[in-house]
């Protein structure tokens, strides 16, 4: 059943269709007062752009209301209607999952793919050691991202798990207080099954950036680039971090303040790690509607799954040259 984006309170109908398809009524929440679902106006590149914006009400539209039907001004069997496409509507989320991550996951790769390909000059067999490469690392990323969404999913059960057993538990212990019956939400009747979506959405504005990166490859970044075949990230603000903290504190002050050179700043990394597991807690909040506190564990949860298996694949991707060691520098949180 769709619900409202604003409120996520169970609505019958998004909006009410006519004659015709265009002459549409967009239906209104009973409790908030507010349009359900105003994005069912709104055109795909709005969706994406808003998708990138990390906004609550694209996330509510297209995991709970993309797809539902309308109410018709002349139909006698919305109820019937509605009932016999749950099935469908289920299958076809599953098919756009399914579609959603192979294309995200062939973009990650050829993002990873730019900055790990060697830089040879022989030309004769350079497209067959190119597609090898970036065959690796599709399958690579493909491993990454199941191990992290299992990881995922598996602490997001423990997690709700757990939660609705110390609420049961407290339920018993205190007063019991007569109190109007709990009205049904997304978040009570939730699915495990969203998960998987709601990450790949939550993936866009990572993978928008780097993928800005591949295009547009920053002068600094350029410059520091060393003679190697394979391009590294930098590392030296974290050794100097870690070296550094036994002087006084105005120096420690200047090291940590140099993380944010221009030449040093690992902007792949900040994008990857820092803005994708923020991007993912705002998804997973969106549909667990839990504390931060659990969508952190959550999320780190899934990273240590995922470092587990790149930990695995590295030897396979990178065949033992300095290839593997760009590839964990690339994956490891």
């Amino acid at each position: 059943m769709p619900i409202c984006t604003t409120c996520t309170t169970y609505t019958p109908f998004l909006y009410t269709v006519y004659e015709s398809a265009y002459n549409l009524r967009l239906e209104q929440c009973q409790k908030c007062r507010a349009f359900v679902d105003p994005y069912v106006e709104h055109d795909s590149l709005t969706l994406l752009l808003d998708l990138i914006l990390l906004k609550r009400g694209v996330y509510r539209h297209l995991l709970y209301n993309r797809g539902s039907g309308p109410r018709r001004a002349t139909s006698k069997f919305e109820d019937e209607a509605v009932d016999s496409d749950t099935t469908y509507l289920s299958r076809a989320r599953w098919i756009w999952t399914l579609e959603l991550g192979t294309g995200l996951v062939a973009l990650d790769a050829f993002i990873r793919w730019t900055h790990l390909r060697p830089e040879t000059t022989s030309s004769q067999t350079h497209a067959e050691d190119s597609l090898l490469i970036f065959m690796r690392v599709f399958l690579g990323c493909l491993a990454e991202t199941l191990a992290f969404h299992l990881g995922i999913l598996l602490s997001s059960f423990v997690v709700l798990q757990t939660l609705s057993l110390a609420k049961h538990l407290i339920s018993r212990f205190r007063p019991i207080k007569a109190a109007a019956p709990t009205q049904l939400t997304p978040a009570r009747d939730f699915n495990l099954t969203l998960i998987p979506l709601t990450l790949f959405y939550s993936s866009l504005t990572k993978l928008f950036l780097l993928f800005l990166l591949t295009i547009w490859t920053p002068t600094a970044s350029i410059s520091t680039v060393t003679s190697t075949s394979y391009p590294q990230l930098e590392t030296s603000w974290l050794h100097a971090l870690q070296t550094n903290f036994t002087g006084t504190l105005p120096s420690i002050i200047s090291d940590i303040s140099k993380v944010l050179d221009d030449d040093k700043l690992d902007r792949e990394w900040v994008i990857r790690n820092v803005l994708g597991g923020l991007s993912a807690g705002f998804g997973l909040r969106v549909i667990l509607d839990i504390h931060p506190f659990f969508s952190t564990f959550i999320i780190l949860s899934g990273w240590l799954s995922k470092t587990a298996m790149a930990q695995l694949v590295v030897e396979w991707v990178g065949r033992g040259t300095q290839m593997s060691q760009a590839w964990l520098a690339h994956s490891i949180p």
